[in-house]
């Protein structure tokens, strides 16, 4: 599976909070196996637009796309309670 860059504002994002080094290893993760089960992989509402999630840690997780099944671009990332 291929991740597109992580945009510059989402690093600033990860650097503000300290999680780049939890998003770096959720990424690896991602990279290798979508159904491993500390990502909680999920589809979001409404199903029809294809908008994905997994955790990042217990308090964020990140939104992501699918480009053609084989190409991730992570779009967001956010506080999952808020």
């Amino acid at each position: 599976m291929e991740i597109l860059p992580i945009h510059s504002e989402i690093v600033a994002y990860l650097k503000k909070h300290n999680l780049k080094d939890k998003f770096n290893k959720q990424l690896r993760l991602l990279r290798n196996d979508l159904r491993h089960p500390s990502l909680g992989v999920e589809l979001l509402e409404p199903k029809n637009l294809r908008f994905f999630s997994f955790r990042v840690d217990k308090k964020y997780r990140a939104i992501f796309i699918f480009h053609n099944r084989e190409i991730i671009e992570i779009i967001d990332v956010n506080n999952h309670y808020r």
